[in-house]
């Protein structure tokens, strides 16, 4: 299946439909025990679920946040190449979440994207990703 704006996030089976629910379920059964027979070793395996949970939370963050640095590195090499040099200078106007939006967008609508979400002060990622024409799959993502 060709990758669009109605299918470009990333589920990972693993993470979302085994890891998490699997986490939840532990930590609803923490919750009960500690309300049914409250005892040091309830209370330390509720905070031991709860700080499962944060791990994987912050581990899949960490993920998205290193991928959105090469993300933006990657477009703003990509953007030197393509932009008329008015555009070209204003690279460092742009936000990560414009360049991780921009990602989608062909070399041939990339500068009139990068012009109007400049102009427009564009901000919110699924806006400007709804303007792309011509879709380019990212399927390197974490």
């Amino acid at each position: 299946m060709a990758q669009n704006f109605e299918n470009h996030t990333k589920i990972v089976p693993a993470f979302h439909f085994v890891v998490l629910p699997i986490l939840a379920i532990n930590l609803v059964s923490s919750i009960i025990h500690v309300w049914r027979n409250p005892s040091t070793n309830a209370v330390i395996s509720l905070l031991v679920a709860v700080a499962l949970i944060l791990l994987a939370f912050c581990a899949r963050i960490f993920a998205l946040t290193v991928q959105d640095r090469v993300i933006r590195l990657e477009m703003q090499l990509r953007l030197q190449g393509l932009l008329p040099p008015d555009l070209r200078a204003r690279i460092p106007e742009l936000t990560v979440a414009q360049f991780v939006s921009l990602r989608f967008a062909s070399d041939a609508e990339l500068a009139e994207l990068t012009r109007k979400v400049l102009a427009d002060n564009l901000t919110d990622r699924k806006t400007i990703k709804k303007m792309i024409r011509n879709w380019q799959p990212d399927n390197l993502r974490a």
